[in-house]
């Protein structure tokens, strides 16, 4: 796995949630031929680009990036939208999903991004060539947006792989461990990533962020958060769905009734760590907003946020609102459609194991 590696990766934070993800995912799984080869490759990718990121800062001292803005909340809870919708703000930056996969070494010309671009495409169209459904359950192009999770593979520390295949003691090992080093090499991208362009605000999203907000604060001091909140039931039934749609292309044993049990447990647990640590926010570091007041009237519950940050929305970036949410409605994709029964849960379990949650926010 780490052959031509030795001694490029920088600090050894990487070695320990390596070994248990391996070990876990070999003992766990019936990779198909096309996952044996893709889970693999994808781990091999994310060490190369963890190289070439090391091999570039390596004894730089590059300044501090811009200050983030965080949108956090359970995933398949609205997050990606608002995330859209904020990223119309020319004042925000957030990186492209290339640039994740594939910064370094840095692009000279348009037309090195281009390329690059119409590479991470062709990986794309495969992708959903292979998971049909992928489409309508997280649709990306390579010049689109990001979220930070793809981030984290490079420390080996990212639910991506509880997505990939059943690996129940590398998720085990994701609830507690620290997440230092993670928001370390987080912070490490984004100065490589300023050297180009420095950007106002990083508008940054994941949905495990929620459980990490103390390593955030102590990586991004002036790090603010907005956190959406949508009916657990739903975010747990959606996010089933979307591990049980992707680990089906590389697996032979794929377990619904597992997907569940697992994923129930790691999101509460994720989640009541982040109730805790917003406890020692400030209402000027955070704002909660509802899942359904924000579909229902999304513009001005953008406003809401900006006046608690004390951001400017100014007309140009109300107009792209306005138009983003008007072209919304001529798209009719193909509903994901998903029920918490398939995965061997209830919304009664549901709301047991999310109690806590449920009593103190409005969804």
């Amino acid at each position: 796995m780490l052959k031509g590696l030795e001694g490029k990766l920088g600090e050894d934070d990487y070695s320990e949630p390596l070994e248990i993800l391996i070990n876990s995912a070999n003992k766990n799984n019936k990779f198909n031929l096309f996952g044996s080869i893709a889970f693999k490759n994808q781990l091999k990718d994310r060490l190369k680009m963890r190289s070439k990121l090391y091999a570039f800062v390596e004894d730089k001292n590059l300044p501090s990036p811009a200050n983030p803005i965080f949108v956090t909340g359970l995933p398949r809870s609205g997050t990606t939208f608002l995330f859209n919708l904020l990223a119309l703000d020319s004042n925000h930056r957030s990186p492209k999903y290339w640039e994740i996969m594939s910064l370094m070494p840095l692009v000279k010309n348009d037309f090195d991004i281009k390329k690059r671009e119409w590479k991470i495409n062709a990986e794309l169209k495969f992708a959903r060539t292979i998971i049909p459904k992928l489409r309508n359950m997280h649709h990306i192009r390579a010049n689109s947006p990001e979220e930070c999770e793809l981030l984290a593979t490079i420390n080996v520390r990212s639910f991506v792989y509880m997505c990939m295949a059943n690996v129940p003691e590398y998720v085990e090992y994701l609830k507690d461990c620290s997440f230092e080093s993670v928001f370390k090499w987080h912070k490490r991208f984004f100065q490589v990533l300023e050297i180009q362009e420095r950007p106002i605000r990083w508008l940054l999203k994941d949905p495990s962020h929620i459980g990490h907000i103390p390593e955030i604060l102590s990586t991004y001091p002036n790090a603010k958060f907005i956190n959406i909140h949508r009916d657990p039931t739903e975010s747990v039934a959606s996010f089933c769905s979307l591990a049980r749609n992707i680990r089906s292309a590389f697996s032979k044993n794929v377990n619904s009734m597992e997907i569940g049990e697992v994923i129930l447990d790691f999101w509460q647990h994720n989640l009541q760590k982040g109730i805790q640590a917003k406890e020692n926010l400030s209402s000027d570091q955070i704002i909660d907003i509802s899942y359904s007041k924000f579909i229902n009237d999304p513009l001005n519950i953008l406003k809401d946020v900006y006046r608690n940050f004390e951001f400017d929305m100014d007309i140009a970036t109300e107009n792209k609102i306005k138009s983003y949410l008007m072209n919304q409605n001529k798209f009719n994709r193909e509903k994901h459609t998903y029920s918490i029964e398939e995965f061997g849960l209830s919304k009664d379990k549901v709301e047991h194991h999310f109690k806590n949650y449920i009593m103190n926010y409005e969804f």
